[in-house]
């Protein structure tokens, strides 16, 4: 759908980008191959590529393998060290398996590069409520880091019920709320709009028409966060989804960057000041 009222869209349509005054931040992202799925851009250079063609200027990510095993986080650090500008990294958290005193070391030693950890509980089974979370969970919250935590709708892993618990426990983490508790969009936006520690990530929210209007009403644009699942969606789909959304234009700045540089900003990474 072409939104005509909005000049952010006409741009878009007319270049197949936005223009440089609008860039992007995208929190939420992976990459490498994973089990039976065709990924043509999955590798650090292929996804810079995509990133330039999208006008994607920074991605927050954590590599598929350093969700299952924990000798791949250097995989993470070595294309982060590779192209710094163009990524972040978040730490990945494999239950039972991540050494809290490692992790903890390695996000410390490579502060440059890390941003916080991963969390997928529903992949790894396991409750963010589970003790073997608490490490990281303290660790963020002193430090005041990012959580890309995994929440879907209804689940016992990481639904609005048990999310609700640790975001009233820790109130320093800035959680991205990965999914928006995908399929419960109303109550996940009431969870978010509770507690100003968790915030809407965009993460295939695009797939359901109304959910954007819905978490920009009831938790704020500017508190509503970019992400694609790069390599598993295109970031141009991700892109034209918000421009058809019905909502104005500085809502779209706010979810395509403001909010992305104020809070790097705030975790000491100057970024560019833009409209």
């Amino acid at each position: 759908m072409i939104n005509n009222k909005s000049a952010l869209a006409a741009a878009f349509w007319e270049k197949g980008r936005l223009d440089d005054d609008c860039p992007i931040y995208d929190f939420h992202g992976h990459m490498g191959l994973e089990y039976n799925i065709y990924f043509p851009h999955a590798s650090p250079d292929a996804m810079v590529e995509s990133m330039k063609r999208a006008g994607t200027k920074k991605l927050a990510f954590c590599h598929h393998r350093a969700l299952r095993y924990p000798e791949a986080e250097q995989e993470n650090l070595n294309a982060a060290m590779k192209f710094p500008d163009y990524f972040l990294l978040y730490h990945g958290v494999i239950p039972h398996k991540t050494s809290p005193k490692e992790a903890l070391e390695r996000v410390e030693r490579y502060k440059e590069h890390y941003i916080g950890f991963k969390l997928h509980c529903d992949y790894h089974t396991t409750a963010i409520t589970d003790p073997v979370y608490t490490p990281f969970l303290e660790y963020m919250n002193e430090h005041k880091l990012c959580a890309l935590m995994h929440t879907w709708g209804f689940s016992e892993y990481d639904g609005v019920e048990v999310v609700a618990k640790v975001a009233e426990k820790y109130p320093n983490i800035h959680f991205f709320c990965a999914h928006c508790f995908h399929g419960d969009w109303l109550n996940g936006a009431k969870l978010c709009a509770q507690y100003p520690n968790l915030n809407p990530d965009l993460t295939a929210v695009m797939d359901d028409c109304g959910a954007i209007e819905l978490f920009c009403e009831h938790v704020g644009s500017d508190r509503v966060f970019f992400g694609t699942d790069l390599p598993w969606f295109d970031p141009q789909h991700a892109v034209g989804a918000i421009l058809s959304a019905d909502i104005t234009d500085d809502d779209r700045r706010n979810i395509f960057y403001r909010n992305g540089i104020r809070l790097l900003n705030q975790k000491g990474r100057p970024t560019p000041v833009l409209p």
